[in-house]
């Protein structure tokens, strides 16, 4: 490390910190939150680091950022000029002084506790500290704008961060990951509001890496299936959401409570389905109303809030069946689903559109486009992209005639666009 240092071999101070923790390259890949062909290109002096991934990567190993002197603000003799020798927002000149912080930051996590820990001292009330917070902020999703909530749910994932590596050396660090796990759930929940993939990809990857350093199993299995979810409805990867649901069932085992049981179900039947395979989903969804009718699926177990009922099944089998054009039976699922209110007006805005595409396939168009249009003004009331999106997908389905309802959806999406004052 000490020839590093005096190299400023970047490469070799990364390395250093994965063969002081004891982890293989894919860990240190996954506790970073990028791809191991990445780290495998800066282990080998073949990828250089900006200043926004020098920063991302050492919050993400547990160096304190207070460490690195990058000067990433302009300084006052104004802009460095572009040229050799220069990166965008890295000046090569100065690689010595981050190499010092990064590796300093290093020596200091890989051997207990932070030089600085008494600062921020952790106990035994800072972890339920941390999910009381997150706790709050999702409470507050259910009204407000993503948008709003982000900035302070951004800064709740580097404080769990910073009390997690401060709680390095104590008997807390487990109970801190759990917390650290949820905070980035929540991060990665908002962030797939607002249409950010690749941020949501990567919180979503944190919460998982973060669950299973807390040893918790069914946290690391509601994390995996959220994740599989994203993939699935989002991302629009559902053979990864098959995959990663298939990981979760692995892990979660025969003998779990119904309710994590079911809901993963559930999940593996909307993975199945976007494959187009009819009759595995089928199948999932009878396991889950299985897991339903077993007499111990009450107080359901953290991280789940609510016991999975027959209503939550419905729902699931209603969007099954969008995903497989079965429009009569989405519709009778849809009216089983609805005796139970959703949990917020963005969750109803997105199952309005799914039922809308029931009506589309049924050819009843003003009703599908009258149910679209409400989902998009809830949409543009919470600043939800990922609502507007999905409505723009509804209207990319249609290739029917012009009709009224089909031109008023028109101009207000195209307002969008054009911004306002131009209609």
């Amino acid at each position: 490390m000490a020839a590093a240092l005096a190299t400023c071999d970047m490469a070799t101070v990364i390395e250093g910190v994965r063969s002081a923790r004891g982890w293989s390259q894919g860990e240190l890949a996954r506790a970073a939150g990028y791809s191991q062909s990445w780290v495998s290109r800066v282990v080998n002096g073949q990828q250089s680091l900006t200043v926004d991934q020098i920063q991302d990567v050492a919050r993400r190993l547990g160096v304190p950022l207070h460490l690195l002197r990058l000067g990433g603000a302009p300084s006052e003799e104004g802009p460095a000029p572009r040229g050799p020798g220069r990166t965008k927002g890295v000046d090569l000149t100065r690689r010595r002084d981050f190499g010092r912080a990064v590796a300093a930051g290093a020596l200091l996590t890989v051997g207990g506790r932070p030089e600085h820990a008494e600062e921020t001292a952790v106990d035994e009330s800072t972890a339920p500290a941390l999910r009381t917070i997150t706790s709050g902020q999702r409470r507050m999703d259910a009204t407000s704008s993503a948008r709003h909530l982000l900035p302070g749910a951004a800064a709740h994932v580097h404080l769990s961060e910073q009390m997690l590596m401060n709680a390095r050396g104590t008997p807390f660090g487990t109970d801190l990951c759990a917390a650290a796990s949820e905070a980035s759930g929540f991060a990665a929940w908002l962030h797939t509001d607002q249409g950010s993939i690749d941020k949501a990809r990567t919180h979503y990857r944190n919460a998982v890496f973060r669950a299973r350093q807390s040893r918790t199993r069914l946290l690391d299995v509601y994390m995996l299936g959220s994740l599989a979810a994203f993939e699935i409805d989002e991302a629009g990867s559902p053979e990864l959401g098959l995959a990663l649901v298939r990981e979760a069932e692995h892990l979660l085992g025969r003998s779990a409570h119904p309710t994590a049981r079911a809901w993963l179900s559930c999940t593996g039947a909307l993975a199945h389905a976007g494959v187009g395979d009819g009759e595995a989903a089928a199948r999932a969804i009878r396991r889950a109303e299985q897991e339903v009718d077993r007499p111990g699926n009450t107080d359901p177990p953290w991280p789940w809030v609510f016991a999975f009922d027959h209503t939550k099944v419905a729902g699931f089998r209603a969007r099954v069946g969008v995903r497989l054009h079965r429009p009569e039976e989405a519709r009778k699922a849809f009216e089983e689903a609805h005796t139970q209110r959703p949990a917020s007006a963005k969750q109803a805005a997105l199952l309005q559109v799914e039922l809308a595409s029931v009506h589309l396939d049924s050819g009843e168009v003003e009703e599908a486009f009258r149910l679209a249009g409400d989902a998009l003004s809830t949409g543009l009331r919470f600043e939800s992209r990922r609502l507007v999106s999905r409505v723009r997908s509804f209207r990319r389905a249609y290739r029917g005639p012009d009709a009224r309802c089909v031109d008023g959806l028109d101009r207000r999406l195209g307002a969008l666009v054009r911004g306002p004052g131009t209609g």
